[in-house]
């Protein structure tokens, strides 16, 4: 989401001049692994997320996970997202729920997403890949199949796979439900938090923009000693601007 103001190809070393060490992104599969290695290694970036296949996207599909009748299609994009994992020596692949079709209760749906992540994640244990599931707004994404924390840590406990993981935006969890600093001090010490991601509430452009304290919530992330990374997954509102994205960063400085 950053760096729209240039090509994919190019955002790597702008995010590496701007103090980054590490990126994440949507899809990479319009390009060659070995094209995307090769913009990490010359910028001295890691790898560290990046979303399995989600279906027509340009169709306005949003994962295949939860969806009865493409188990074949979920299987095979799972393969190619770790082909790329492996290419780019990623720790972790992101696997969008999908939406609910109209008519359609989740019940019915559960246990197809259950069993198609039980799947993926024995797939991904054998290169040591960690499978992350995010709860979704459906202001965002309408329809969308999983929305909040407790159920998404409820289907990890119901997969029972020790390398299934929470994708926790923050930004969505504070549209769906709130009280940030609580939900990161009750889901962070039971280990099944494996991402955060962070945006400004509710325009979704820089951290330091709307309703959140991110600061304050970065010191409890400190507290509860969580090692992981935190992505910034926001649409820059100077990204179209002059000095582009880099003119928002503003608030990141004092972390580097």
């Amino acid at each position: 989401m950053l760096y729209p103001e240039l090509d994919f190809l190019d955002r790597f070393e702008a995010a590496a001049k701007d103090g980054f060490k590490a990126v994440e992104y949507l899809f990479p599969y319009a390009f060659e692994p070995r094209e995307i290695a090769a913009r990490l290694k010359a910028n001295g970036l890691q790898q560290v997320l990046f979303n399995a296949p989600p279906g027509d996207w340009d169709g306005g599909e949003r994962g295949l996970a939860c969806l009865p009748g493409r188990e074949a299609e979920f299987r095979a994009g799972i393969g190619k997202a770790l082909d790329y994992a492996a290419a780019l020596n990623c720790p972790r692949i992101h696997v969008m729920a999908g939406l609910l079709p109209l008519g359609t209760e989740r019940e019915a749906l559960y246990p197809t997403y259950i069993n198609q992540l039980r799947w993926a994640a024995q797939e991904a244990a054998r290169q040591g890949v960690d499978v992350l599931i995010e709860p979704i707004n459906t202001r965002d994404i309408p329809r969308f199949f999983l929305n909040r924390q407790d159920h998404a840590h409820e289907v990890v406990k119901d997969v029972g796979a020790s390398n299934l993981k929470v994708q926790m935006d923050l930004y969505h969890c504070q549209i769906v439900e709130g009280d940030l600093a609580m939900k990161l001090r009750h889901y962070l010490p039971t280990g099944n938090v494996g991402h955060i991601q962070i945006a400004g509430v509710p325009e979704r452009h820089e951290p330091d923009l709307g309703e959140l304290n991110y600061p304050y919530l970065f010191d409890v992330l400190d507290e509860l000693g969580y090692e992981g990374w935190v992505g910034c997954e926001y649409r820059p509102r100077a990204g179209m601007q002059p000095g582009g994205t880099s003119a928002g960063l503003g608030w990141l400085k004092p972390y580097l």
